[in-house]
């Protein structure tokens, strides 16, 4: 994200216009989904799987402090997640998710939430989620394709009871001040707002997790990503890999063995490691 002088952020989100069809193309191609016939509950749940499944949460370029390095919202971060094949964090992610749903047809509204660390909610619009309708269901769903452990499968927001999801159970309940707070497992994840909000809204935060001493993207990266029957995850050198419940932890030898970490588990190539990725676990 540029800066201006007085170092707060530019606006690179947008709102009007919304991907050609040749981006649109491109962005189904990076996810390995076909055209969707029409914007229905099939389509979506589709579409968010195949996602899920090919575009990694990381949060790597924060700790390179580059202005010139711009964390996108919206259109802006097709340029990495589609041209340089990379993953990003939940602006990025779900940012250029609500585009790609909007240009086949979705009705889509982003919705601010504050994700569970250490015990205490953080910031205010610390996340990034999506409230998608689609023309054969009345009920909204829940779409989050930007969170490192979310759901597979996008979830109904009108629903209270549990929901079954290949990476977890997930299940909604009311929080305080109308909000509603999103629990896998039993245990709270974030909680949401049901207010909308604009892509705009969400640029001084992306902000302060670039820049403040206290923002958790400083002090750690992740780079993780769930496969079909469990999940890899590399956090500095340590490079973590689930399969059907079965946990093996590495840690990488060399810078080498990271760059060869990023490359084969989520294709992902780096010109330089984050700063102190050797004193991370």
């Amino acid at each position: 994200m540029s800066e201006s002088a007085a170092g707060m952020p530019e606006n690179t989100a947008t709102e009007p216009g919304g991907l050609t069809a040749a981006e649109v193309d491109s962005y189904l191609r990076r996810i390995g989904a076909k055209p969707p016939e029409r914007p229905d509950s099939a389509a979506l749940r589709e579409l968010h799987e195949r996602h899920v499944l090919s575009v990694p949460f990381e949060n790597v370029d924060f700790a390179f402090g580059r202005p010139s390095m711009p964390i996108g919202l919206g259109t802006p971060a097709l340029e990495k997640i589609v041209g340089r094949e990379r993953g990003g964090c939940c602006y990025e992610l779900n940012g250029a998710f609500y585009e790609l749903l909007r240009a086949l047809g979705f009705g889509v509204e982003p919705l601010p939430g504050r994700v569970l660390e250490d015990g205490e909610l953080g910031p205010l619009l610390g996340h990034l989620i999506l409230r998608v309708t689609t023309e054969d269901t009345p009920e909204p769903w829940l779409v989050d394709v930007g969170y490192g452990r979310g759901f597979r499968h996008p979830l109904r927001l009108d629903v209270r009871a549990e929901q079954p999801d290949p990476q977890g159970t997930f299940q909604l309940a009311e929080a305080p001040h109308g909000d509603l707070d999103l629990l896998r497992d039993g245990e709270l994840q974030y909680r949401l707002e049901t207010r909308p909000r604009e892509l705009a809204d969400f640029a001084p935060t992306v902000w302060w997790f670039r820049s403040a001493p206290q923002s958790p993207f400083l002090a750690r990266q992740v780079c993780s990503l769930p496969t079909a029957t469990g999940r890899v995850t590399l956090s500095g050198r340590t490079l973590t890999r689930t399969e059907r419940g079965h946990r093996v932890q590495e840690e990488l030898a060399d810078d080498a063995a990271v760059f060869a970490a990023y490359r084969t588990w989520f294709g992902v190539t780096l010109d330089a490691l984050p700063p102190g990725t050797a004193d991370q676990r």
